[in-house]
């Protein structure tokens, strides 16, 4: 094993924090990525890790030579491939984590177009509502839906969501069309539990340019996409939710819209991926892709 596979295998360790989610990303035995920090501590004469039964975390020497890596290899990367056929096609495996929706109902039926274009790329799609962390999890690339925190990772945005609200006709039937936000609070709410605190939203409008947002009362919370929409649907409540997750069941009268003057702000739909240059082709790729067919999907 040469010096950049002992680099490329201790920064994947770092970022997983873990020997067993390093060596599955990586497709080696666990013993061999084990085996490879041990030789390249042994080469630099230092402790780079400390091993707990629990989590693997860098010494301070570890971070030091951690950072040093990821340039190294970086550079390297972007060095390799400067004499490489441009026209070659792109090839190898993406792992890919976006909201449980956009991977259902947008991203999944496109993929066929997707490897008719690029036969050589394998795609590991995982849908959570869950944030993940793409370095610990080696994840290539996320998708975000909302504001997004402080990160080091390279974000790049493809566009808004707008929101509508929404019920089923039979629950409006029975308690009556809210026509104010102070009507809510004689109605059920299905709160959607935020995926970065775990605590129910609120419920959000735009009056004047301005965002408010009030909490409500509420029968059932939930924590992905699916589950709020089949609730609603089952007639239990009041949602607010991304237009295009809806659509089909607003034309077919499943839904209805109420209040359309007290929606909530447009969401920032994101990607991100880890501060890696030069991006893989098959990187690259998806990611115009992906980009392209969110634009087009998450239109009004």
């Amino acid at each position: 094993m040469d010096r950049i596979d002992l680099l490329r295998i201790f920064v994947r360790v770092v970022e997983s924090a873990s020997f067993t989610k390093a060596a599955e990303t990586l497709g080696l035995p666990r013993s061999s990525v084990s085996t490879a920090v041990q030789t390249l501590e042994a080469r630099v004469g230092a402790s780079l890790l400390h091993r707990t039964t629990r989590q693997v975390s860098p010494t301070q020497d570890g971070m030091t030579f951690f950072e040093r890596s990821q340039r190294l290899l970086a550079d390297y990367d972007e060095a390799e491939s400067l004499f490489r056929d441009a026209s070659a096609k792109p090839h190898g495996l993406l792992r890919i984590n976006v909201p449980s929706r956009i991977g259902h109902s947008i991203i999944a039926p496109a993929l066929p177009g997707f490897f008719s274009d690029y036969p050589d790329i394998s795609l590991e799609l995982r849908s959570t509502d869950r944030l993940v962390d793409p370095i610990q999890a080696g994840i290539d690339c996320v998708i975000r839906v909302g504001p997004l925190s402080d990160s080091s990772l390279i974000s790049r945005k493809i566009g808004n969501l707008a929101l509508v609200n929404c019920a089923a006709p039979a629950y409006l039937d029975r308690h009556g069309t809210p026509k104010t936000i102070d009507d809510l609070s004689r109605h059920q709410i299905i709160t959607y539990l935020s995926p970065l605190s775990g605590r129910p939203e609120e419920w959000e409008w735009v009056d004047n340019g301005r965002s408010h947002g009030v909490q409500t009362p509420t029968r059932i919370s939930v924590d992905d996409a699916e589950a709020l929409i089949a609730c609603c649907l089952a007639g239990l409540g009041l949602i607010q939710i991304p237009f295009y997750d809806v659509a089909d069941y607003l034309k077919a009268g499943r839904l209805a819209t109420f209040m359309p003057d007290r929606t909530a702000a447009p969401m920032p739909i994101s990607l991100l991926h880890p501060h890696r240059r030069p991006l893989s082709r098959r990187l690259q790729v998806f990611i115009d892709w992906v980009s392209a067919l969110l634009l087009a999907k998450t239109r009004l």
